[in-house]
């Protein structure tokens, strides 16, 4: 027996849930939702989301981009398809009540370990934090932020060098095998789920275009963190006085100038120099810094500026 089923994502981590689920042979997939275009966020302004795009290429009908899943005709459009389980991966939206008590309730896969990392941006706040680890939890959902029992989980080291786009599409994949792994027995009503810990949680929320500002106070390594997790939303840039640098790429290193000040080799930082590798003037292209340099010999020597947004 196949369980009538809806998708609901936006963002790329559910793309290879959708996939594996529109081949599934216990699923009947009777729709899916999805963000409305311009409204995913992380530079996807203008643009159909990730899941709408393969849920076109993989001939799925409907697809539904509510702005507001609650509101009443969101709601008939979905009770129309007469779902039996949810299964969420990167919507975005809060999930109204009838969902959680479909036949076989709502299930999310979310990247991270819960409790660790709840929330809208788990991805980057595992490479910011310097995680040794991180992974994909799959929930079954209630009405908090996150905080449903636990079906499975799966662990996958970190090395230290991914962005936020390398991680996300690593944990894509594992959450489509941890999803394919247990649904047979979820529909069958043989697993188990236990409570998340009450300890080690943590909140992570939606990121701003000032996230992305590196603050030259800080340690070299937390701003390389950084660098790696806000890609490609918000990014990572500094001020100065020859226009704002969107910084790429950039290692660690123990000697530098004063903290805010540029050098031949990057940014001095509260604790050494964040050595610049690849970075983007603005309105230019991503280039190397010994080119930026080349052009732009001003730079050395000069200190960052205070220029909000």
């Amino acid at each position: 027996m196949s369980a009538r089923t809806i998708f609901l994502g936006s963002g790329a981590f559910g793309r290879e849930c959708l996939r594996r689920l529109s081949g599934h042979s216990r699923v009947h997939l009777v729709g899916v939702v999805t963000a409305p275009t311009g409204s995913s966020g992380r530079g996807r302004r203008g643009s159909a989301t990730p899941i709408a795009d393969l849920a076109r290429e993989l001939g799925l009908e409907p697809v539904l981009a509510p702005a507001r899943l609650r509101a009443p005709e969101s709601l008939a459009a979905i009770d129309a398809l007469r779902p039996e389980l949810a299964v969420l991966a990167d919507y975005g939206q809060v999930v109204p009540a009838r969902l959680l008590e479909l036949r076989y309730g709502a299930l999310n896969l979310h990247p991270s370990l819960l409790p660790r990392h709840r929330g809208a941006s788990p991805i980057p706040a595992a490479i910011l934090a310097g995680d040794d680890d991180t992974g994909v939890t799959l929930i079954r959902m209630d009405a908090g932020l996150d905080t449903g029992p636990i079906i499975a989980q799966e662990r996958v080291t970190l090395t230290g060098r991914e962005t936020a786009p390398d991680l996300e599409t690593a944990l894509e994949v594992i959450a489509a095998g941890l999803l394919e792994r247990n649904l047979d027995s979820w529909i069958d009503g043989r697993l188990t789920v236990r409570p998340q810990p009450t300890t080690g949680v943590s909140l992570t929320r939606p990121l701003r275009r000032e996230d992305g500002r590196l603050d030259p106070t800080r340690s070299s390594a937390r701003l390389e963190r950084q660098i790696r997790a806000h890609q490609p939303w918000p990014g990572s840039f500094v001020d100065t006085e020859l226009g704002r640098v969107v910084v790429w790429d950039a290692t660690v290193e123990a000697d530098g100038p004063d903290a805010g000040r540029f050098d031949r080799s990057g940014l001095g930082t509260s604790d050494g120099c964040l050595a610049l590798c690849e970075v983007q003037p603005a309105g230019g292209r991503r280039m190397s810094w010994a080119a930026y340099l080349l052009g732009r010999r001003g730079i050395v020597g000069s200190r960052v500026v205070d220029r909000p947004d």
